[in-house]
């Protein structure tokens, strides 16, 4: 075939290179149409038809939509169902029409699914988390700290304090994570909380992973610890309990600290500063009998570059969208394994192990 540019390339490779381009450009529609999807109750509605729904017994069962735009919930379904969170099949009885179902990915965006991402979505894809992303070429030109700042003029955490409502959608969002990641935890990693008297969550939020592990582990004591403003008015319970403070000023004495998706909004030296409070916490603590003292951190471990796979590339890549986050938002970073152990050893920490079992994210034991 004829070269068709300086560099040599053939009319198909130019092509093939085109659509690369305009897939990427053409990206963020995916997410916003599942957003769509879940604002229009769309994977609830199939979910009750309990059996494969046509298009057309979809869109009579949406309530509030415009009779206008009924033809257009198919191109919607169809790259809803590209995209993977919907699948078609056959009717048996003849109709022309085929019928969505649910696949793995929309079942997780069901109201009443106990480990359900839509308040995870909705925080994600809120309009203030999407804005900072338009700053993005501003901010590497500037001196602010971080595109989002750019964007609103305040840091993140400052904006959740300034607007209520913000910050309910992020508690939401995190609290949702956290249903999904207690149960694998409980599956996957138990033996980390197996023997501990006291256990103190920093950065708890809510507390829904502290409640799952206090009500898993009847007699550990577990304090979810967390700014004032984010633990008023939470209610104590048997073994769990609610303390209000700043985890760079000081962090609630007890045999281990868990730190799930926190340490990734912050910087290095801000991280230092946090892992420098939880060695603190744990060395207060009286020593019990034949109790390890350590810190258990959930978060991110990014797989080395070289020796991704097929079988493994879509992790790294989510690892790497999740690190352009925290870039965008926070003044965090998702990190390598060399990373995470120059700030446990800049701490004074003895050691660490590394648990790669729960997907994205990893559970690290730090011994002092």
């Amino acid at each position: 075939m004829d070269k068709v540019n300086a560099n040599g390339e053939t009319v198909n490779e130019l092509l093939e290179a085109q659509a690369h381009v305009c897939n990427h450009i053409f990206s963020f529609i995916n997410s916003m149409c599942l957003k769509c999807a879940v604002e229009l109750g769309i994977p609830d509605i199939i979910h009750n038809h309990g059996k494969p729904m046509t298009v057309t017994e979809l869109v009579a069962a949406l309530p509030t939509l415009n009779p206008t735009k009924a033809r257009n919930i198919y191109r919607l379904m169809r790259i809803l169902v590209h995209s993977g969170f919907f699948s078609q099949q056959k009717l048996s009885h003849g109709d022309q029409e085929d019928g969505y179902v649910l696949t793995n990915a929309s079942r997780l965006l069901l109201k009443d699914n106990p480990f359900s991402l839509t308040p995870f979505l909705k925080f994600e894809l809120d309009p203030i988390l999407t804005k900072p992303w338009d700053f993005l070429g501003i901010w590497f030109q500037n001196n602010d700290c971080t595109p989002f700042y750019t964007a609103n003029g305040m840091t993140f955490w400052d904006y959740a304090d300034h607007d209520p409502k913000f910050g309910n959608i992020f508690n939401e969002g995190m609290a949702s994570d956290a249903r999904l990641v207690s149960s694998v935890l409980m599956d996957k990693c138990k033996g980390s909380f197996e023997g501990l008297d006291s256990l103190v969550d920093v950065g708890g939020g809510t507390g829904k992973l502290g409640k799952y592990i206090a009500d898993a582990f009847p007699h550990l004591e577990c304090t979810v610890f967390d700014l004032p403003h984010v633990v008023a008015g939470l209610e104590d319970s048997r073994n769990l309990k609610y303390v209000g403070g700043d985890m760079f000023e000081d962090v609630p004495a007890a045999d281990a600290v868990l730190l799930k998706w926190v340490l990734h909004d912050w910087n290095d030296d801000e991280c230092l500063k946090i892992l420098k409070r939880c060695k603190e916490a744990i060395s207060k603590q009286e020593k019990g009998v034949m109790i390890e003292k350590k810190v258990v951190i959930v978060d991110v471990v990014v797989m080395d570059e070289e020796k991704v796979k097929d079988e493994n590339s879509k992790t790294f890549k989510t690892q790497v969208l999740m690190d352009m986050l925290m870039m965008a938002v926070v003044t965090g970073r998702e990190r390598r394994e060399e990373e995470w152990a120059k700030l446990f050893f800049a701490t004074g920490f003895s050691g660490y192990k590394i648990f790669p079992m729960l997907g994205v994210r990893s559970l690290i034991e730090v011994y002092p």
